[in-house]
């Protein structure tokens, strides 16, 4: 199938976002434990993969006991202004290859969604420090839309993209958004999802190269 339009997750499929999301949980974390709220844990890197690609309302909402909406702003803000100021300073990290994936895609013509359950400030921060307007015709962050799942968010905005459409991420967001608005699915098996998260999906890859095998 010659496809035609793109929609790319970024945590996890493009950036390497455990690199700086680790420390800035264990931050927000911190504070829990001493506020009262949570019972101290060692967190592995591996435990805390699992939020990224989740947005953050629902993330929060898998804590128990469950935090009230007033400290669940507090640690949501921690973690946000940690990890600004760590792709600030730099030390954010693409998975090698991504931007020469990005600059391919863009040159065979194809239509480039940046689709990421995320924050608006994120997204803008990560498009100025990676230049990601080079590649991306269109940025969308689950902010925009009020936090909706993904694959409602997809669907509101496929009517309006070149099709056929191709959806591309690491999680089973992803892989939901694709199945239930009947697109297809590139499952990024190097990013933080788990194997059961990728049934169904048309295409799975082992690095963001092998995307130009699809494409």
């Amino acid at each position: 199938m010659t496809y035609k339009t793109i929609c790319l997750d970024y945590d996890g499929t493009i950036h390497d976002s455990i690199q700086i999301y680790y420390k800035a949980f264990l931050k927000a974390y911190d504070y829990l434990v001493k506020a009262g709220y949570q019972a101290p844990k060692d967190w592995t890197k591996d435990e805390v993969k699992r939020f990224l690609g989740q947005n953050p309302p629902e993330m929060w909402a898998s804590f128990t006991p469950a935090l009230p909406e007033s400290v669940i702003a507090i640690v949501s803000k921690m973690i946000g202004e940690a990890m600004r100021d760590s792709i600030l300073h730099h030390e954010g990290v693409l998975f090698d290859g991504a931007l020469e994936t990005l600059a391919y895609l863009k040159e065979k013509g194809y239509y480039l969604v940046y689709l990421s359950n995320s924050k608006n400030y994120y997204m803008e921060i990560n498009k100025n420090e990676f230049k990601l307007d080079r590649y991306f015709d269109l940025f969308v962050s689950s902010e925009m839309y009020g936090y909706i799942p993904k694959k409602d968010i997809l669907a509101k905005l496929k009517e309006t993209l070149p099709k056929p459409i191709l959806m591309v991420g690491d999680r089973i967001h992803d892989m939901e958004s694709g199945h239930a608005n009947n697109i297809d699915t590139v499952a990024c098996l190097y990013g933080y999802g788990s194997d059961s998260e990728f049934l169904g999906s048309t295409y799975q890859i082992t690095d963001i190269h092998h995307l130009k095998k699809i494409l």
